[in-house]
């Protein structure tokens, strides 16, 4: 069966990349890369989260590609990226350090975006080598460090050891999505997307999910269920800025609150009123907004030369012109940080038990919307 190309038009249509490369992981695997801007520019990385790709961040990429150079990769088995039987938090952390040796100069900083399973690929590299050299700043958007699946509030029913039961099973499921239907899209926005999400949202989100093999989806889902980074937490010594949707339902607010009150470095932590899970795509200005910031502010002045690939990175294809920025999509106000200026220092919060898979995926489901 045929998988559902990404959408084509609109802010959410993924820009052409001004490179393609390869980057080689610790166990081989290649890993698909591209970037976007101009060379020699602050440079940003982008991890996207579990059934998503590169195309979930087309909306920034698009906005900061005018003046950052932007470096965004496919996890194991999403994207171009091809699957592999070892999926872990360490293989994560690996891919993200091979990215980053392969398209950062040596002591070039950058800010690291990471959403869900990206977030989470962030917290497991966080004392690598690589990410301790080439980390200047990082934000984490809806995900977590443990505990996913006993606070995922997918199911619509008390918590406790049954919930937990189901929705283990549920988002674990191998059953395959099918093509982007009404009721598929009715599904993905209920589990995975905040009420306010505007349709042609939901079908760029429809449309990445839709695209990654069920296999991928099933072995990931296992590596989540058991997922715990709470002492990794601890180990992201950078500026570091959280943002959540209140209607996340696959990664809810506790886990944010309790990932700020961990981070050694805490610029703040914003949530975002009826937004869900995909806030990339249901926020995009306020994501944006904030990685400027952070680069702004946490980044050093762009060098003289441009960044040289490392040995790993093999270039594929020079670029297209980049597409004219796109207007951003209102996004709701932030709660715990004004839009505008960088966030406050979280207070203190009392850790709070984490929990749920880091990207979208549910069989049917019937109800309203959220993350």
């Amino acid at each position: 069966m045929s998988r559902p190309a990404h959408v084509s038009a609109g802010p959410y249509a993924p820009p052409v990349p001004a490179r393609e490369l390869t980057a080689v992981s610790a166990d081989g695997t290649r890993l698909h890369v591209e970037t976007h801007g101009p060379d020699g520019a602050p440079a940003v990385v982008l991890a996207h989260g579990w059934t998503c790709s590169t195309a979930f961040w087309a909306a920034q990429i698009r906005e900061l590609a005018t003046d950052h150079r932007v470096i965004a990769y496919d996890q194991r088995g999403h994207g171009r990226t091809p699957a592999s039987r070892d999926c872990t938090t360490d293989t994560l952390a690996d891919d993200l350090e091979a990215v980053l040796t392969a398209t950062l100069a040596p002591g070039e900083q950058a800010v690291i975006a990471g959403h869900s399973m990206g977030g989470m690929t962030v917290m497991a590299a966080s004392a690598r080598p690589a990410f301790v050299e080439h980390a200047g700043a990082v934000l984490l958007c809806s995900t977590g460090s443990s505990r996913l699946i006993a606070e995922s509030t997918v199911l619509p029913i008390r918590p406790g050891r049954v919930r937990t039961w189901l929705t283990r099973r549920v988002l674990g499921s191998r059953a395959p999505l099918g093509p982007v239907t009404p009721a598929a899209r009715r599904i993905l926005k209920y589990a995975t997307m905040g009420p306010g999400s505007t349709p042609h949202m939901v079908e760029a989100c429809a449309r990445i999910v839709h695209a990654c093999p069920r296999t991928v989806r099933h072995s990931w889902s296992h590596v989540l269920g058991l997922l715990d980074l709470g002492h990794a937490v601890r180990e992201v010594r950078v500026p570091t800025a959280v943002v959540v949707g209140t209607a996340d339902r696959l990664t809810p607010p506790v886990h944010a609150r309790a990932i700020a009150a961990g981070l050694p470095h805490c610029l703040g932590l914003t949530e975002l009123p009826g937004v869900g899970h995909m806030t990339p795509v249901e926020a995009p200005g306020l994501v944006t907004a904030r990685i400027r910031e952070l680069a702004a502010t946490h980044l050093p002045a762009a060098p003289a030369v441009s960044a040289v690939p490392s040995v790993s990175a093999v270039p594929v294809v020079p670029t297209a012109p980049v597409e004219s920025a796109a207007p951003a999509v209102p996004v709701v106000p932030a709660v715990s940080a004004e839009s505008a200026a960088p966030p406050v220092p979280a207070t203190p919060v009392v850790p709070v038990v984490p929990a749920v898979p880091a990207a979208p995926v549910a069989p049917a489901i019937p109800a309203e919307e959220s993350a």
